[in-house]
């Protein structure tokens, strides 16, 4: 299957693409290309192969939410440079 100038210019219009006349061809070229290697994908005899769902057999573990206490503010705010009660103080980055 050949991709024509008009088809481009369609699949342009669809995806509200601004492509100039110039670059038409090369896209043209481009989405020809990509079509080959597909119908070359296409010819390969993929019957014996079963689908997968994931690349590998491996599963995520996934562990309860569970809220903990880990470290005291107090502990956190010990290992900050420069804080008040309540919060780090760091530079000011917007003015």
């Amino acid at each position: 299957m050949k991709v024509s100038q008009e088809d481009v210019k369609k699949v342009a219009h669809l995806a509200r693409l601004d492509i100039a006349e110039s670059q038409i061809e090369q896209m043209q070229d481009s989405i020809n290309k990509v079509l080959v290697w597909m119908e070359a994908l296409n010819s390969v005899d993929t019957s014996a192969v079963e689908p997968l769902v994931h690349m590998t057999s491996a599963l995520n573990n996934f562990r309860e939410d569970e809220a903990k206490i880990t470290l005291d503010r107090s502990k956190a705010l010990a290992l900050g440079p420069d804080t008040n009660e309540t919060y780090f103080k760091v530079p000011q980055v917007i003015e």
